[in-house]
């Protein structure tokens, strides 16, 4: 029997789902709530998704009026951007990530933690003022992961951060030994980082300065942010 793409009701739930709640479409916000805006930026965040898949809902959300795409030119490939009916779910996306950081303890310790993926949302949570002209490389290693994924580095440069698979050559002022798990733990608010460090689940080498600034360096997932403001309140 073929399957039928709505609920068949008009109730206004019905039809934001029929939008929203296709698989990997919460995701696909998720990256654009998060800043990324180009089609290669979404992927890597999303890395399982198909790319034909991750072009049809692009699509969708285009025709849905909640994304718009800036056309590419010979400097720069295309953009998508969130409209303003796309802004009004960044408070929705975010609600989500911190229902699952409350009530959905599996996820600490199921199969899903994915070194490339947490390191490609690091990266976007770096802050550091450094001064111009300078150059800061931290190199990440996970003690638990494959070979192939088991080195990462963050180059800092011209207020930019980086992400390299590969040794990007430059010299390293902070090397971080942890796992995966323990460093998925800090990122979504699990585990304090402060408590990672004093028990050397995460362990810091390097320029001193670094190390004494690292916790301030790295900024925590926009969820843990959204999650502190709420219990603030």
């Amino acid at each position: 029997m073929k399957e039928e793409k709505g609920y068949g009701q008009f109730c206004p739930v019905a039809k934001a789902a029929e939008v929203l709640a296709t698989r990997w479409t919460p995701l696909i916000l998720r990256e654009l709530v998060s800043g990324s805006s180009r089609f290669n930026e979404i992927h890597r965040g999303v890395p399982l998704i198909p790319r034909a898949l991750l072009s049809k809902r692009l699509k969708e959300l285009r025709a849905a009026g909640i994304i718009e795409r800036t056309a590419a030119n010979r400097s720069q490939s295309a953009q998508y951007q969130l409209t303003p009916a796309g802004e009004e779910l960044r408070p929705i996306v975010i609600a989500m990530g911190i229902w699952g950081q409350r009530w959905v303890e599996s996820a600490l310790e199921g199969p899903d933690w994915d070194a490339g993926v947490l390191m490609w949302d690091m990266r976007r949570r770096i802050d550091h003022p450094h001064q111009k002209g300078e150059r800061i490389v931290l190199q990440f290693e996970y003690g638990d992961a494959p070979a192939e994924l088991r080195l990462w580095w963050l180059v800092i440069e011209n207020g930019e951060v980086d992400l390299c698979q590969s040794d990007p050559g430059f010299e390293v002022d902070l090397y971080v030994l942890t796992t995966v798990p323990v460093m998925a733990s800090v990122w979504i608010g699990k585990e304090s980082l402060a408590f990672a460090l004093d028990n050397e689940r995460i362990v810091l080498h390097g320029d001193a300065a670094l190390r004494h600034s690292f916790s301030r360096m790295l900024k925590l997932s926009v969820i843990v942010d959204a999650a502190k403001q709420t219990a603030s309140r």
